[in-house]
């Protein structure tokens, strides 16, 4: 999917690896969710003499893109039930789909003030959403159990290069999965290769969660989240048969994949 560097950046695109060279041939969903970012990222724009250049500006110009949504819809079926001519936004057209419930959004925030923001404005428009990040989601780790959306969290590695990652830690899983969160682990690949996703599982799992939910956070609930947890993330009947055979634990740095299954047939 595209980077955190504008409010709204563009549609998510679920892709599995099933060893083809051809990236049509490894879509499941073209457009999964829609990205939106807070913080500073976005906030940096700014640096170039435009908008946004405070956490202000950046929730004021998602409230904007919402409500043009809203009025582009209007317009739409307006139109429609005249049977007249509409000239047809692609960029609205998708944001759209957000207020009908067809897309969540990936709202990338560090930040709990942030995070409390992107679920403020998710209420104030009734649309699906998953937290990104959510590094700082154990100083409020109960509010947002109560709110009920989701998070994709990490990555816990590496240095605290921003401000805002200075509460980055291993401990918001354990604590997320503890109030109650439906809650997956990241690497946020390329920050971090996706082949320390097991690295990461073990240091959550160091930092006090269950081995069953370092499992689940990489597995069925990375699943649940994307939206697939009907078809993968499970060894369930009538489920992709999707399988790693691994030479010892899985949470075991040691440990090596020795086969990978994809649909049932062998990748590795």
């Amino acid at each position: 999917g595209p980077g955190s560097g504008g409010v709204v950046a563009g549609t998510f695109a679920i892709v599995e690896n099933n060893g083809s060279k051809v990236v049509d041939d490894m879509i499941l969903r073209c457009d999964a969710a829609m990205k939106v970012a807070f913080g500073e990222n976005p906030r940096d724009f700014g640096r170039h003499g435009k908008q946004p250049n405070t956490r202000a500006s950046v929730a004021f110009l998602l409230r904007k893109c919402l409500s043009d949504a809203q009025d582009y819809k209007a317009r739409r079926e307006e139109a429609t039930k005249e049977g007249k001519p509409f000239r047809r936004d692609l960029g609205l057209e998708q944001m759209a789909r957000v207020l009908d419930g067809e897309l969540p959004l990936k709202a990338h925030a560090h930040r709990a003030d942030d995070i409390t923001t992107s679920i403020r404005i998710a209420r104030e428009f009734g649309v699906r959403m998953t937290l990104d990040h959510c590094t700082e989601g154990h100083l409020i780790a109960d509010f947002l159990a109560k709110a009920g959306y989701p998070a994709i969290v990490g990555p816990s590695f590496g240095s605290k290069s921003k401000y805002e990652l200075k509460n980055k830690s291993f401990e918001t899983v354990p604590a997320l999965v503890k109030a109650g969160m439906l809650v997956s682990i990241t690497t946020d690949h390329n920050v971090h290769p996706q082949e320390s996703l097991i690295l990461f599982a073990a240091m959550a799992r160091k930092a006090g969660l269950s081995e069953a939910d370092a499992l689940r956070c990489i597995t069925c609930n990375a699943a649940e989240i994307l939206g697939i947890g009907d078809h993968k993330g499970s060894i369930l009947p009538e489920l992709d048969a999707d399988l790693v055979i691994w030479n010892g634990h899985p949470l075991e740095l040691q440990t090596t994949a020795t086969h990978v299954f994809v649909r049932g047939m062998r990748v590795l």
